[in-house]
């Protein structure tokens, strides 16, 4: 829908395109940056645009940087106190002929692709450019393969690296077998993982978040912090766009634990729904394999401002997810908040490295956290009930009229998943800025919206509470503070294991080697005549561990496996693990083969190679005596002859023949 322009690329098609932000005198703005081809040349066109783009009249182009010779991509990875890279926006400059441009793609799946296609323009000019990359040692390397990938591989993630796709069926059988025996060469080592969900209402930061996300007594390795209703407004909704996602982050970032460093590994938004990830400094070198969708399940079950976002990554040798979700509001729409829960599992897909594998849905890993504004309410009781075993504080009563509990004891939603015991007040609905239930027109009735909730195994929740200090909006933050075992690698015990695998695959393979007896290998014809057959029998015996496929093959520059007089019988076949099969090797002189033979041109000599698939070549020997004769002879020959043919020395028949040959030719041109 980009209205073409009148310069150089006046007919073009934009093959693919993406959001980003960039640097412009020292000022980051937001432009579209797409991917234009025309008659198989390629050029980067950079627009600026309206909040949101939708026609091309909302759209402007603002400058065009053709993919020529002189091309390169430099992707900045820069390490700094509170934004590691691992997991992060990618930061590329590109470099043009005339300068370079500095820009900021969004994280995740669709900005890979859109550096995957600049790369294949860019490999289709066999530009002399380079790709570096600046930053971490262990991330600099060269080459335009390299372009897109996210993270490093460590000595504890050698389970990621026989996943590339460069490795071939072997290892991939190796890979098998080694996640198949991971018990053996990796240990469980416990950290600490504080899960918090907050439904803020649309405000903005009013207090401090220390309450909230510093409660905890030590430290936790790594923070999981998601939002709900981070901005209400009718801008956020249709542009995505929010000035509150910072504010928001900066807060978050102020709040963690003071006696700690953290890093912000990832941040994913859609709409009014924000997940932050953090983790400890020390830890974020173990962080490998990020990946960050959304999915939209709101308005026309497509909208975000209901729906979920969700990170994935690998943490030493354990596979993660983390879900943050709204679903449907209001007390009588449980049935859609199921419908909501499972749209979400079946749509929100993680790309892997390795494109030729499916997708991961959120239940193949090994941890699943869950948190959000999940929205289900107290059943069957009215509000006055509900404040009365609020004050008698009996929460387990209360409980068994919540919504979830019953759809997950009816196994409808959350199967499998599991969600501490409830020992804190019902965190919606309260009157802004107090810690007084709602007491609007609507006077809605307490419930446990906000909720945390995890799947797999060597998890152990230590505290499950909400935080009464935050007044900030008409919900109260929950936390959850899980320790989860994490599988660490033992170096020698992985060493042994991945040998032991590489012998006894080495030992199958041998096994598996397609091996033939052969009767014998030699065969001679005597006294072979004109028209008359002659031949020998070769027996396989297939004394292997596995059925074999056998073929005479030709030798290299040869055009057949044999010479014309001779034929094998068959000549390709199967053999049966321990079976046998009988070969003719058939000797037959004809017309059009004897005249070689008599004139001595060729002899009964040939070397057959057979062969079996996947497995050796057997080399035959073929010989013999040919008996010449008329049959074949020219008749300039014959008459020259003196005696019999048979009687005359074979050099005099060549010399006859080449003699006869000779006259012949004398001949044609006197006459």
């Amino acid at each position: 829908s980009i209205r073409p322009y009148a310069i150089q690329w006046t007919l073009y098609c934009c093959k693919h395109a993406v959001q980003c932000l960039v640097l412009v005198d020292n000022v980051i703005e937001s432009r579209l940056l797409g991917l234009v081809e025309r008659t198989k040349e390629h050029a980067l066109f950079v627009f600026t645009h309206r909040r949101m783009a939708i026609t091309g009249e909302d759209v402007t182009l603002y400058d065009i940087f053709p993919i020529s010779n002189d091309f390169a991509v430099v992707e900045v990875i820069k390490c700094l106190s509170r934004d590691i890279s691992i997991g992060a926006d990618t930061r590329v400059r590109l470099n043009f002929q005339d300068g370079d441009l500095e820009v900021r793609l969004p994280f995740g799946s669709h900005s890979r692709l859109f550096l995957s296609e600049v790369n294949k323009a860019w490999s289709g000019k066999a530009c002399q450019g380079k790709v570096k990359r600046e930053g971490w040692d262990e991330l600099k390397r060269e080459g335009r393969h390299d372009l897109v990938r996210q993270s490093s591989h460590t000595a504890s993630n050698k389970a990621t690296m026989l996943a590339m796709p460069q490795f071939g069926l072997r290892d991939n059988l190796i890979r098998c077998e080694l996640l198949k025996n991971e018990d053996i060469y990796t240990y469980l080592e416990n950290f600490s993982f504080f899960i918090g969900t907050y439904n803020v209402n649309g405000q903005t930061p009013k207090e401090s978040l220390r309450p909230w996300l510093g409660s905890t007594s030590t430290p936790p390795d790594m923070y999981c912090v998601g939002f709900q209703e981070l901005d209400l407004s009718k801008e956020a909704f249709f542009f995505n766009d929010t000035p509150k996602e910072t504010e928001w982050m900066k807060a978050v970032s102020e709040g963690l634990h003071p006696d700690a460093k953290y890093a912000l590994v990832k941040l994913v938004r859609l709409v009014g729904i924000m997940l932050l990830f953090y983790v400890r400094n020390e830890h974020a070198k173990h962080i490998s394999e990020m990946e960050a969708e959304t999915v939209g399940t709101g308005i026309m079950g497509r909208m975000g401002n209901k729906g979920a976002v969700a990170i994935r990554f690998r943490f030493h040798n354990s596979d993660i997810c983390v879900v943050n979700s709204h679903l449907a509001a209001h007390i009588e729409e449980y049935e859609r908040r199921n419908q909501d829960y499972k749209d979400i599992c079946s749509r929100l897909l993680f790309r892997q490295h390795d494109p030729a594998l499916v997708p991961l849905t959120i239940m193949k890993h090994n941890v699943v956290l869950w948190l959000g504004d999940l929205n289900y309410r107290l059943s069957d009781l009215d509000v006055d009930d509900v404040k009365d075993l609020i004050a008698k504080k009996d929460f387990e009563t209360l409980h068994s009229y919540d919504q979830l509990k019953r759809q997950i004891d009816e196994k409808a939603v959350f199967v499998g998943f599991v969600e501490g015991e409830i020992g804190f007040l019902p965190t919606y609905k309260y009157d802004t800025g107090s810690d007084q239930w709602d007491t609007s027109e609507k006077c809605r009735v307490p419930a446990w919206c906000d909720r945390i909730l995890w799947r797999g195994k060597n998890v152990r929740q230590l505290h499950y509470q909400s935080h009464m200090d935050l007044k900030t909006s008409d919900h109260k933050p929950v936390s959850s503070l899980l320790e989860m075992g994490i599988k660490l690698v033992n170096e020698e015990s992985y060493k042994n294991t991945f040998e032991e695998i590489v012998r006894s695959l080495d030992k199958m393979e041998n096994e598996c080697i397609p091996s033939v007896t052969l009767s014998r290998r030699e065969f001679h014809f005597i006294d072979v005549k004109f028209m008359q057959h002659q031949a020998e029998t070769l027996t396989l015996h297939n004394d292997g561990q596995v059925p074999c496929q056998f073929e005479f093959i030709q030798k290299l520059d040869e055009r057949t496996y044999c010479k014309p007089w001779l034929t094998a019988n068959p000549a390709k076949g199967f053999i049966a693990q321990g079976g046998n099969v009988d070969i003719d090797l058939e000797v037959f002189v004809n017309r059009s083969t004897a005249t070689e033979l008599n004139a001595g041109r060729q002899q009964i000599e040939d070397i057959l190679v057979l062969h079996l698939d996947r497995g050796k070549d057997y080399f035959l020997s073929v010989s013999g005596n040919y008996l010449p004769s008329c049959f074949g002879s020219s008749i300039q020959t014959l008459c020259q002859l003196r005696d019999p043919i048979q009687e005359m020395p074979l050099e005099t028949i060549r010399e006859l023949v080449k003699t006869s040959a000779f006259l012949f030719d004398l001949q044609s041109v006197l006459f």
